[in-house]
């Protein structure tokens, strides 16, 4: 029996899946058919030519070559949906086959036109867990450039000067979590990555583990730096936190990272090939309970004395920086070439934050680190 037609669509420089699949980029909708025969590309006429050139694809078609009886639409989303229709209904195909991706706007399309969809959430993701060495050395290159910008910001905290109140100053003036942001920015642009925004949460703003930071940095609390640039040239993401403490730390916080590295450790060790992303989560929490802190994650705002691991162990990453599988409850078996974080954190709304991420690639054996070398101390100075 053949394969069904597969069909993807949406706008290739948004939607990751239709990017790797085609391995070209354009801002306008596409629609991607799959076909035994071969990949067709339906997208805006003056795009064609490059589309030939350089993606991965057998024939180019803009909408004009599949107009509906009706004519096309002015609107180009719209249009590009009339075509993949017409298209289909003019190779006599009345079912095609879907990924977690597709519009509504282009489903909606086909079903108008008798056009049956079958959903299929597991299309193109094992495509791109599995990375191949082109993609890793893509990986290596964003976390060489993520480590290294890492070293700048936590070595500009802990070089910092205090003032008499205890907040940090460089060059005269204060380092706010936005002035060290804007910084990470700007090296980054200089190798060229973008950058969505990196978190500097100081103290106990840290203690939601995604609030970006705000406000004055201050001496003897936990900074948490989070740095997730995209290399504008492939595509390919980075990913590291560290965790920096400037002058004296604190036992309460060195306690908290000494259970991190622990738990990082431990997740590191667990991860190979065919065990799931629950087990590697399990080996992580085991750690942090047995230095004596808590793993469950409160419905509401973190409340009580002792610190606890409030997320998963880590996640899949690649052309996006959270991609499957999850290192979490119920996470699927792990592959060869999978790229993953191992984030373990611990969160007290009186302390703040303490967390350690590093990015590694499953091996046949277990998995590679891609910043083996950058310290993980709280200290650096």
């Amino acid at each position: 029996m053949p394969p069904p037609t597969r069909v993807f669509a949406g706008i290739p420089a948004i939607n990751r899946t239709l990017y790797h699949r085609l391995c070209f980029s354009v801002g306008d909708p596409v629609a991607l058919i799959e076909q035994e025969k071969g990949k067709t590309l339906i997208l805006r006429d003056i795009e064609m030519e490059r589309a030939r050139r350089n993606a991965q694809v057998h024939h180019v078609h803009c909408p004009a070559d599949f107009p509906p009886a009706e004519g096309l639409s002015g609107d180009r989303e719209t249009a590009t949906a009339q075509a993949l229709a017409e298209f289909l209904a003019r190779e006599g195909i009345s079912q095609v086959e879907a990924d977690r991706s597709f519009p509504l706007s282009f489903a909606e399309e086909l079903r108008s036109h008798g056009i049956s969809l079958i959903y299929n959430p597991a299309l193109g993701v094992m495509e791109r867990r599995s990375k191949d060495a082109q993609e890793i050395e893509w990986l290596c290159k964003a976390q060489k450039i993520t480590a290294a910008t890492m070293t700048r910001a936590c070595q500009m905290v802990a070089k910092a000067t205090a003032t008499p109140e205890g907040s940090l100053q460089v060059g005269g003036s204060p380092l706010t979590s936005e002035r060290l942001q804007s910084l990470i920015d700007v090296w980054l642009l200089e190798e060229g990555f973008s950058n969505p925004g990196s978190i500097v949460a100081g103290g106990p703003q840290a203690a939601d583990c995604h609030f970006h930071g705000s406000g004055p940095l201050f001496t003897s609390q936990p900074i948490i730096i989070d740095i997730f640039p995209c290399d504008k040239a492939t595509n390919y993401n980075g990913d590291c936190t560290r965790t920096v403490v400037h002058g004296d730390i604190p036992e309460e916080v060195a306690a908290m990272h000494q259970a991190i590295v622990a738990a990082n450790a431990a997740g590191t060790v667990a991860t190979k090939p065919g065990i799931t992303g629950e087990a590697v989560h399990l080996a992580t929490i085991q750690v942090i309970e047995q230095h004596g802190f808590r793993t469950d994650r409160p419905a509401g705002p973190l409340t009580g004395d002792v610190p606890s691991m409030t997320h998963g162990t880590g996640h899949g990453i690649g052309l996006e920086t959270h991609e499957p599988p999850l290192l979490d409850f119920k996470g699927p078996e792990l592959v060869v070439g999978d790229a993953l974080t191992i984030e373990p954190g611990l969160y007290s709304p009186k302390i703040g934050g303490v967390r350690v991420e590093d990015l590694v690639v499953v091996t046949s054996d277990g998995c590679q680190s891609l910043n083996p070398d950058l310290p993980v101390d709280l200290d650096w100075s």
